[in-house]
């Protein structure tokens, strides 16, 4: 009989990626660039603007007070496509 006793935290949940491609204006791409190069400059960590969006989208998202009032509304329908 084993008494294996379980972790806290428990099991780790898949994380999905999913790859996306857009386009932006040359000056979005410029600017994103730069916070790239500060961003290094002020944590030492090498990243570029690509490894960045993500992050940037989703503390957006998260900052967003209309988009999580609208999250909690059940009457708030997505648009389909």
């Amino acid at each position: 009989m084993s008494h294996t006793r379980k972790l806290r935290l428990g099991p780790l949940p898949k994380a999905e990626s999913v790859k996306l491609t857009f386009t932006c204006p040359a000056s979005l791409k410029a600017d994103l660039d730069r916070y790239a190069a500060l961003h290094v400059r002020m944590y030492g960590d090498t990243v570029d603007a690509v490894t960045l969006i993500p992050y940037m989208l989703e503390t957006f998202i998260a900052g967003d007070r209309g988009f999580k009032r609208a999250g909690n509304d059940p009457d708030c329908q997505l648009p389909t496509i």
